[in-house]
Order: structure tokens, then sequence, then C-alpha cells
């Protein structure tokens, strides 16, 4: 495993910064409660479970090689989203909106970089677009 390699942070840091920003607010009395929408869209059960996922596929890609082959690429991305797609379900379908979407196709792409992966080369072996590598399993 490289302990060197830099990873990014997880967009779970961002929506945990984001909550607690928005309770602190409600308790200067500086938002109205009824602003607040936060906590409601980022339950502790989500953040915790998305936290579960995404350190799963950093360990998986922790354990590559150098140059790992496409299938075993692929084969993390197809885990990693399945288990989103999990998470998402388990929320009644509405864990992950339009920018969170974006948040976690864009960690993937970071944590594979990160481990060595040239997406746009993948992409291209696999006839699929620069941004559609989590496509075909994503339900998110």
């Amino acid at each position: 495993m490289d302990q060197t390699r830099s990873l990014p942070a997880r967009p779970t840091v961002d929506w945990r910064e984001g909550r607690a920003e928005e309770a602190a607010a409600l308790a200067a009395g500086t938002l109205d409660p009824e602003h607040a929408y936060l906590a409601q869209l980022f339950p502790d059960s989500m953040l915790e479970a998305t936290d579960a996922v995404l350190a799963a596929f950093e360990a998986d890609t922790a354990s590559w090689g150098a140059a790992p082959s496409d299938e075993r690429v692929l084969g993390a991305v197809e885990r990693v989203v399945l288990a989103l797609n999990a998470v998402n379900e388990e929320h009644d379908g509405a864990a992950y909106e339009t920018d969170e979407r974006e948040r976690l196709c864009a960690y993937i792409d970071e944590v594979l970089i990160a481990a060595g992966v040239e997406i746009g080369a993948l992409a291209a072996r696999q006839g699929l677009g620069r941004h559609e590598i989590t496509d075909a399993w994503r339900d998110w």
C-alpha cells in the first residue's frame, strides 16, 4: 500500500462543515429555521454510510501496484458506485442530489488519478467519454 499518495478530501468533509456552519447560525439566531435544510439533506446515517463506502474504495485503490488493469480499475469503480447506489436507496433514493452526484463522481476520478490511473485513456479504451466511467452502474 502506498502510504505517500495524497487523497482528495471526501465530499462528506464539506457536507459536515456545511451542517456545522448551519447549526452555528441557527444557535446564534442568524439563520431562520425555515431556511435550515442541511441536517435533513445530510443526515448522520447518510454521511457515515458514504464515508464507509469511500474508505473501502480508497483501500481498494491503495492495494494496486503500478499500472492496474482496466478490469481491476473498472471493478473498483463498479463496487463503489453500487455501494453508493445502496446508500442512496437506504435514504429513499434522495441521498445524492445533483451537486452531490457531481462531487462523488469527481471524487472517484480524483482517487483514481491519485492511484496513477489515466482516466481519459481508460475511458477511451472502453469506448466511453471521459466522464462516463460510472454511468454503467450509477442510479444516483
